[in-house]
């Protein structure tokens, strides 16, 4: 049967412009790479549509694809953001970038190569970008794919709930190495790349960085950028400035076709989900949202961490797009002409076996990871149609069940809190991957290859994680959605964290006798923050609040056999900076203090999540 597609094939050769300048509003000149599709290495007479990039990372790095959608109809046009590689002025990081890109998109539209249409694309930085310049809803933006960027960076990305995520603070340091300064000065590349490759442990362990201190003082705006965002923790106009807060400007942000694409263990995972459930609230044009397995840009990939979906789990970036392209810019029928504004990937449902070489139910490509199993779904909404919010509770026994507390519960659990023995790292959501955090699912178990780890025990052996685990599954609960905790919780400090883990606990064999502990998706808050309006208010010692705070969105099957746990602490390091739980100015602590931490679980104060269950 022929296919009803009508996708763009390769018809031309491809005529490369290097480094062409083009002037920003305040007079500094961007650099940019421009792929022409050609003929015989001559331009052809004719007016193409444009996708345009925008990137911290090098635009010569676009060749690739540069290639790939010029040969087959597009201009593409890769662009150095300001102040990194080619482009003049003065690189601070995400903020800046709604007017520059505002200005390429309209300059591009004037080219004697372009029809007018203009379609954005990139990934990480390059997806912010797009949605920072699309909320000065350009005239000639016709389409944008955001993949894994942000919709806002207070709430779920730089920061979440009040805490910093220390990637982006190792984020300035790989950056650095790149940067202009360090290309003009070889005795400061070699010292930046010593300081990342050998140094990095003991920096991270030595954070929040001080003024002058650490080699950022040789790149002034790196090391201002990384002290605003440790330092700068209230959400005022800092925060909002458009490169930042894409959702305060929602409503001016241009209504065209966008597709959202992320990953349940990236670190945009609930920004790109947000963006979509707002944006399709307010704009008439298509709004998409497709969500795989995967970690920051791993859709190349059928795993995260130490677990592996299947093969059908990965997608073909470029074809993807393409199909994306196609439809909105040049008319054709395509796979996105007549679908669902949902595509989603939920994970589980595969035999709890860890896959090794020469196994019979050998189903990954990587010996050695937990065959989870999952698979594609389509909707018509995001939260799903029929979404079943169900209300968990925790009680004094380590029960998690949907029976609210009685008065036969013990009123509260309590532990102590050490900031300087936090709990490690193991996977989540992470972007930024390196060494010092490693992104995906893994089981929850100590490891000598993960920082911070002393050793090989379940993290939840520590007394200072509270598990909470419903009964073994007599048949499969799937769980899609955005999930809520509310924890009714006091503190001996004035402040302090507290977080909350769901995992997949996977029942005993004969291999892995203690059975599996696999992270879903997880969170944190600060207690300064609760009141969830970017305003710092010290918590009084020993009073009880409810702390109320989203985990990223996720979708899995938790199979029959197995237990849903949630895990209860007040630090997960290095991902997050650790709470002194001083009450001092964030970022700039030297001391630290040991709080007691309450949660309670009576019929009046019964601390519970909430999931989303989808009722097959």
């Amino acid at each position: 049967m022929k296919s009803p597609y009508q996708g763009s094939i390769q018809e031309y050769d491809v005529l490369e412009k290097k480094d062409v300048m083009v002037e920003m509003r305040d007079g500094v000149k961007l650099a940019c790479d421009i792929y022409l599709p050609s003929n015989k290495n001559k331009i052809i007479n004719k007016k193409f549509p444009v996708l345009l990039t925008r990137t911290p990372y090098n635009k010569t790095r676009d060749f690739v694809d540069g290639r790939f959608f010029a040969r087959r109809g597009y201009v593409y046009v890769a662009q150095d953001v300001r102040g990194r590689f080619n482009s003049e002025g003065i690189w601070y990081a995400f903020a800046k970038e709604a007017p520059d890109g505002y200005d390429t998109v309209e300059w591009i539209a004037q080219q004697e190569w372009s029809n007018g249409k203009i379609g954005t694309l990139g990934s990480s930085y390059a997806g912010s970008d797009q949605s920072a310049l699309a909320t000065l809803n350009p005239p000639h933006l016709s389409t944008m794919i955001v993949a894994v960027g942000a919709s806002n960076y207070y709430d779920s990305s730089m920061r979440q709930n009040g805490v910093l995520e220390q990637r982006f603070i190792v984020y300035a340091y790989s950056m650095a190495i790149s940067s202009k300064e360090a290309a003009a000065n070889p005795a400061l590349k070699n010292a930046l790349i010593k300081v990342f490759t050998q140094d990095i442990e003991s920096l991270v362990d030595n954070l929040p960085i001080k003024k002058n201190a650490t080699i950022l003082r040789e790149l002034p705006s790196y090391e201002q950028w990384a002290i605003d965002i440790s330092t700068i923790s209230e959400y005022d106009d800092y925060w909002k400035q458009r490169g930042y807060a894409i959702s305060e400007y929602y409503k001016e942000h241009a209504d065209v076709p966008s597709l959202y694409l992320g990953g349940w263990y990236d670190s945009y995972a609930r920004n790109t989900c947000e963006s979509y459930i707002e944006l399709s609230k307010i704009k008439s044009s298509p709004q998409v949202l497709l969500m795989g397995p995967w970690i920051h840009g791993g859709w190349q990939d059928s795993f995260s961490g130490e677990v592996d979906f299947g093969n059908d789990s990965v997608i073909n970036y470029n074809d993807t797009r393409l199909a994306w392209f196609d439809c909105y810019l040049k008319g054709l029928t395509t796979e996105f002409s007549k679908c669902n504004p949902v595509k989603i990937f939920t994970m589980g449902g595969g035999p709890a076996d860890r896959v090794t070489l020469g196994s019979p139910r050998l189903q990954t490509d990587y010996p050695g990871m937990l065959s989870h199993g999952g698979c594609w779904k389509e909707y018509s909404d995001w939260p799903l149609p029929k979404t079943k919010f169900t209300k968990y509770f925790i009680h004094s026994d380590g029960s998690l069940s949907c029976d609210v507390p009685n008065n036969n519960d013990s009123e509260f659990t309590s532990y102590d809190f050490d900031p300087k023995n936090p709990v490690p790292t193991i996977g989540g959501g992470i972007s930024a991957a390196n060494a010092i955090m490693v992104p995906g699912a893994f089981d929850q178990r100590g490891r000598p290859d993960f920082h911070g780890c002393k050793n090989q025990l379940p993290l939840n052996t520590r007394h200072d994680i509270l598990s909470f685990q419903t009964e073994t599954l007599t048949k499969p609960i799937e769980i899609t959605g955005p999930i809520k905790m509310h924890l009714f919780a006091s503190s001996s400090a004035v402040d302090t964290d507290f977080t909350c883990k769901l995992l997949d606990i996977y029942p005993p064999d004969s291999e892995y006798p203690e059975g599996l502990s696999i992270n879903i998706t997880d969170s944190i808050i600060r207690g300064r923050y609760r009141s969830n309006t970017g305003k710092s208010e010290l918590l009084e010692p020993e009073k009880i609040y409810e702390f109320i705070f989203e985990l990223y969105p996720t979708s899995n099957i938790f199979n029959s056999g197995h237990k849903i746990r949630i895990d209860i602490s007040s630090s997960n390091w290095p991902r997050f900076d650790v709470n002194p739980n001083t009450g001092q100015n964030l970022g700039s602590n030297s001391t630290s203090l040991i709080a007691k931490q309450t949660i309670f679980h009576s019929a009046n104060k019964a601390s519970h999540i909430t999931l989303p269950i989808i009722e097959s």
